[in-house]
């Protein structure tokens, strides 16, 4: 999509391009969190645990299963039922809640063949390998401040909202599962020239009438996460488009970890090596180099050496060094893209070791990015996103710092 996107904006040609988010009580993201939360609170106890799990959940049920090695004593029926509680699932008249579900459990031990090649010293190589072969991006964009694409962050934007206007009781009679969709026109330069469609659809109580839930939606929940120069008259809006959405949430659809990695990652603006996150731990490269991808991308963006930029990193299972590593600029570099490469080589670790102690990935930060995407989010304990390497990248260039940003100064 990456290089579909570059072409329209080399050829001047306007396109329409739509994301999707889903909101922490849809039942993949469901998975992702109890995923994540078994997760961190191995990491709590022993930041080496070995985690590969994945959960399902259904009517009533949930099943946690994979492999993990670890140190840590965890109750994984205690997590799993937390972890549920803290989304909204706790009325069990709509047939999922987290009193009255069934917890099975099916972990165990991770292949040796596999921690002998991650382990430092145990396989062929003598430094930490990756955990598995594979090929990961990382993307950043113009586009908002926070330098993601607009159709995704805006996205996220009205999944969040839905979920805080529910929590805080601001509407009622909203229940925890519902999807987003924004898209947006692209103007023959390449740039967001508005909003054309939004979609919202979310899972609320028998009582309410359509006519009230869709204009509080609108009012409430999708108009305030739009920004107002890109919203005309032509909008259209889709509110529960079926006219009902009663039966949802896990008894409405089964829920599997790591079935929306588009969700997770860029809403399909870029592109996606196919490995999940949410349940691994950062040994495993589908996740951590994923990190280290977007991390490369934000700062060459944030550094001015391109509007856009798409990383591509691969590995090899137990070999340290990544087999490949691109840099694509789609056609917007202000130097030379071999030069952005090399300067990306020099500056950032990128053996799995190096880039688990850069970006601090043994602390237990991994619930808060189950839900919501895993970018683009201004969360203190996200270090991936971050732009502190900035002027690094611009020296390896040969180019000058950019003058630091001047602090706004406090109200008396």
């Amino acid at each position: 999509m990456a290089k579909r996107a570059a072409a329209n904006n080399a050829n001047g040609r306007g396109y329409l391009f739509t994301s999707e988010s889903v909101t922490k009580g849809h039942p993949d993201k469901v998975s992702d969190q109890i995923s994540d939360a078994i997760l961190d609170a191995m990491l709590e106890q022993d930041p080496n645990s070995r985690v590969a799990c994945e959960t399902l959940v259904s009517t009533g049920m949930v099943v946690v299963a994979g492999e993990i090695t670890t140190h840590a004593y965890v109750d994984i029926q205690q997590v799993v039922r937390d972890t549920i509680k803290s989304i909204g699932y706790d009325d069990p008249h709509i047939g999922f809640d987290y009193e009255n579900c069934a917890v099975m459990v099916a972990l165990d031990h991770q292949s040796p063949d596999i921690s002998q090649g991650v382990t430092e010293g145990a396989g062929l190589h003598k430094e930490q390998g990756a955990g598995d072969q594979g090929l990961m991006f990382g993307f950043a964009c113009k586009e908002t401040a926070a330098l993601m694409p607009l159709p995704i962050f805006l996205a996220h934007q009205i999944t969040d909202k839905l979920a805080k206007v529910r929590e805080k009781g601001k509407l009622k009679w909203l229940r925890p599962d519902g999807k987003s969709q924004v898209t947006v026109e692209y103007g023959k330069n390449g740039k967001p020239k508005r909003i054309h469609t939004v979609v919202v659809s979310t899972q609320h109580t028998e009582d309410v009438k359509y006519a009230t839930l869709k204009k509080e939606i609108i009012d409430k929940v999708i108009m305030p996460c739009l920004p107002k120069r890109l919203v005309d008259n032509k909008m259209i809006l889709h509110v529960n488009p079926t006219g009902r959405f009663v039966v949802g949430g896990p008894k409405g659809d089964c829920g599997v970890t790591g079935r929306k990695i588009i969700v997770d990652t860029y809403g399909g603006r870029g592109s996606h090596g196919g490995g999940a996150f949410s349940g691994k731990d950062p040994s495993k490269v589908d996740r951590s180099a994923s990190y280290m991808a977007r991390y490369i991308a934000k700062n060459v963006v944030a550094a001015g050496l391109a509007d856009a930029c798409e990383v591509q990193l691969s590995y090899a299972i137990g070999v340290a060094e990544p087999i490949s590593v691109l840099v694509d600029a789609e056609g917007t570099e202000n130097i030379d893209e071999k030069v952005i490469e090399q300067a990306v080589k020099q500056v950032f670790p990128l053996t799995p070791k190096g880039i688990i102690k850069h970006l601090k990935l043994k602390r237990p930060i991994y619930t808060e990015t189950a839900s919501n995407g895993h970018f683009g989010r201004n969360v203190d304990t996200i270090t991936w996103e971050k732009t502190d390497m900035v002027n690094k990248l611009r020296k390896a260039c040969g180019l000058k710092p950019l003058p630091a940003k001047k602090k706004a100064a406090k109200k008396k």
